[in-house]
């Protein structure tokens, strides 16, 4: 008698991904290793700049972008336009969750808010990443991984006591924002189970 074939925790979940670099994609990462269909979206004039990044290339492609972008399906949409935000409401009534790490701001101006999206879908996981969070005096800022970990001490307790503060090997500021923006979802989902209800998830590299 063979053992019967064990779906992954999260299939049947679909997560969409907006986004770039890593933290926000990290988070998308992390879902789809456990089996969610993540549908990364990328604007059709600007690709995320880690297909390209690294120094590390195999047949002349990121060793990186094959990391980050494992499991996921990918494709275009300009958001900018009334099209590409319409084509994106539509695949939001399709959705569980939405992983998104634009400046703060950036969903609303484009009238793609939680409110808007809670009307299509009131059941979406909305986890939002940036450097500052959604609010406080500092949340208008571009984030970066090197300035949260200075910020947040993280730099200072990395290299040798008489030296300036050493860069860590990889970019932990962007992984621990991502693995705890994944956490937050994987709460928010928890809450939906008892309530129904979506809630908006808020993951700051600052904080992490």
């Amino acid at each position: 008698m063979t053992d019967p074939i064990v779906q992954p925790p999260l299939s049947g979940l679909r997560v969409l991904e907006l986004g770039q670099l890593i933290a926000g994609p990290f988070c998308g990462q992390l879902l789809g290793d456990f089996g969610a269909e993540v549908i990364k979206i990328e604007a059709p004039d600007r690709p995320d700049p880690a297909r390209d990044w690294g120094a590390v290339k195999v047949n002349d492609e990121s060793v990186f972008w094959a990391i980050i972008a494992r499991n996921k399906k990918s494709m275009t949409l300009n958001l900018r336009l009334q099209k590409g935000q319409d084509i994106l409401k539509r695949l939001i009534s399709t959705a569980d969750v939405l992983v998104e790490n634009f400046r703060p701001g950036t969903l609303e101006k484009w009238g793609l808010g939680p409110e808007v999206l809670h009307q299509i879908n009131p059941r979406l996981v909305i986890t939002r990443v940036s450097g500052y969070g959604q609010t406080g005096p500092e949340s208008h800022k571009p984030g970066y991984a090197s300035v949260g970990e200075a910020k947040g001490g993280l730099r200072h307790l990395i290299g040798e006591p008489d030296r300036p503060p050493a860069r860590a090997g990889v970019s932990l500021g962007d992984t621990m924002t991502g693995t705890f923006a994944a956490l937050g979802t994987m709460m928010a989902l928890y809450h939906r189970e008892k309530s129904g209800h979506g809630q908006v998830g808020d993951a700051a590299i600052h904080e992490s």
